[in-house]
């Protein structure tokens, strides 16, 4: 839990100061976007955990 709320706060932190610098933000600034990250993450785990269990 500590890895995800310093991730949090270091984007939050990046998120700001592209603002301040007036640049584009780096990651995708609808909705839809943001879930295939999470789903490319997610399909990650899964495959991992699949080869863990079944090829080990």
């Amino acid at each position: 839990m500590n890895e995800a709320l310093l991730a949090t706060i270091t984007g939050f932190a990046v998120g700001m100061l592209f603002s301040f610098f007036r640049l584009p933000i780096p990651a995708p600034p609808v909705l839809s976007g943001v879930m295939g990250i999470v789903g490319v993450y997610l399909g990650h785990v899964c495959f991992q955990l699949l080869l863990t269990r079944f090829f080990s």
